[in-house]
């Protein structure tokens, strides 16, 4: 075989001579992982990670061998598996404008060329084993999406278009503050931690889930603004990976998040949380029917009614259904079923990404509610957020929100929450503390907007 070419496995079957440690003899599983660690590949979709898995070869090259010529046509996107390759442009180029550089392991090349000619030489250093993705397959690399490989986000919920990012470079996403979603005084604090992990977790393996998180909300963030994410890469272990996420407008950094992956694995399992006796989401109300009750309701003054009718009215991409009714509302607790609304893709991280989103919707007022009474009006900011995912969660099917406030203090309120799926078993544990104060009287003086810590 001419060595020029290396020597090419035509099966993914064949890569567990090649793998390090295929644990398990999973060749294909050993495959997903070592792509979900490239970084050019990351912030793609799972889906076309797992078919990108399916599709690549192996080809193998001794010390002096020509991996790629300049000049002549590249058959793929070449990743470095195991070894070194040198890139040097041929000998007639100036000495000074030599792109002489050495590829390591995760590196590529042949991809983003503007034509199917190679512009520089590659040559095997070292032994070099790399996985080739043959031109054919190049449409994987080009997603519609972060989450779905061929279907835009206007087909998709729109929480799944709220959290869909711009990737700008490696480790770097843009989010925006969509029309049709929630919007408060300042950027909704939800859509900060859904944005933050997103970008996180498109900086992992897709094979590695995110099992915890602590957010800080810093500055108040602008609705009309673009929202950068910067992803620190703080650890890559076998079973787990850590990520630092700063988001930024004008330059200052207004809310950071740690989150922590895991790769799935098997261990000791209990549960001593048992779910609420509630009744279930069929026989309850959503918040668009419980607004139209009350809009025809006789025993609400006819002035609130036309009042309440007259404001814009734009639900949530949150469905929405309360177990207790408004007596409860000076209980220092909160009990609801939720659900995404629309349609979302079949990608586990997305579906973390939406309770995340989801988890910080009327969660710090629940600390507000024994202190409620008639004309007083209150605000609240968040100042931090947890969460600890202890199971697979589906952000598209019922689960139950229960909220607890045991203390409020020194104008900090504190809550604990808890997520069941209908099975009753226990998803996710929340914590978050939250700034509770009362708002000012017209006569007080307003003040810009300030940091909070």
């Amino acid at each position: 075989m001419d060595r020029e070419e290396g020597k090419a496995a035509q099966s993914l079957p064949n890569l567990g001579a090649i793998l390090a440690n295929p644990r398990g003899g999973c060749h294909w599983c050993a495959v997903t992982e070592f792509l979900g660690q490239v970084p050019l590949l990351q912030c793609l979709p799972g889906s076309s990670i797992r078919r990108i898995a399916d599709s690549v070869l192996v080809k193998r090259y001794e010390p002096g061998d020509y991996v790629a010529r300049e000049g002549e046509p590249v058959d793929g996107l070449y990743i470095i598996l195991d070894g070194q390759a040198e890139v040097s442009a041929p000998a007639h180029t100036d000495e000074e404008n030599r792109p002489d550089y050495v590829l390591n392991k995760y590196d590529y090349f042949g991809y983003g060329t503007n034509s199917s000619v190679h512009q520089v030489n590659v040559t095997a250093v070292s032994k070099l084993t790399c996985f080739v993705l043959p031109n054919q397959y190049g449409y994987l690399l080009q997603p519609k999406t972060i989450w779905n490989a061929e279907e835009t986000p206007e087909n998709h919920s729109l929480l799944e278009q709220i959290l869909h990012l711009e990737p700008l470079e490696v480790d770097i996403f843009r989010g925006f503050t969509l029309p049709g979603a929630p919007t408060f005084r300042q950027v909704f604090g939800g859509q900060l931690i859904g944005q933050a992990l997103a970008a996180a977790s498109k900086t992992v393996d897709c094979l590695k889930v995110v099992h915890s998180l602590h957010a800080i909300f810093l500055i108040a963030g602008d609705n009309n603004l673009p929202i950068i994410y910067q992803v620190h890469r703080a650890r890559d272990g076998t079973s787990f990976a850590t990520r630092k996420v700063e988001a930024k407008q004008k330059g200052l950094v207004i809310f950071t998040l740690i989150a922590s992956f895991q790769k799935d694995e098997l261990g000791f399992e209990h549960q001593a949380a048992t779910i609420p006796d509630v009744p279930p989401p069929e026989q309850l109300l959503n918040l668009e029917e419980i607004r139209e009750r009350r809009l025809t309701d006789p025993r609400f003054p006819m002035q609130y009614r036309n009042s309440a009718a007259k404001k814009k009215f734009v639900p949530w991409p949150i469905e929405m259904r309360f177990c207790e009714d408004s007596a409860s509302q000076h209980k220092p607790s909160l009990n609801y079923w939720f659900r995404a609304r629309g349609k979302l893709s079949d990608d586990p991280a997305l579906h973390r990404c939406v309770v995340a989103y989801a988890s910080d919707l009327l969660y710090s007022g629940v600390s507000l509610n024994p202190h409620r009474e008639k004309d007083l009006k209150t605000y609240s900011l968040s100042l931090d957020h947890s969460i600890w995912f202890h199971k697979p969660v589906k952000a598209d099917d019922w689960l139950l929100y229960v909220i607890e406030s045991p203390s409020a203090h020194g104008g900090r309120g504190f809550v604990t929450g808890r997520m069941f799926n209908r099975q009753g078993e226990l998803v996710m544990s929340l914590t978050q503390e939250a700034l509770i104060r009362r708002a000012k009287t017209p006569g007080q003086t307003s003040e810009a907007p300030r940091p909070k810590l």
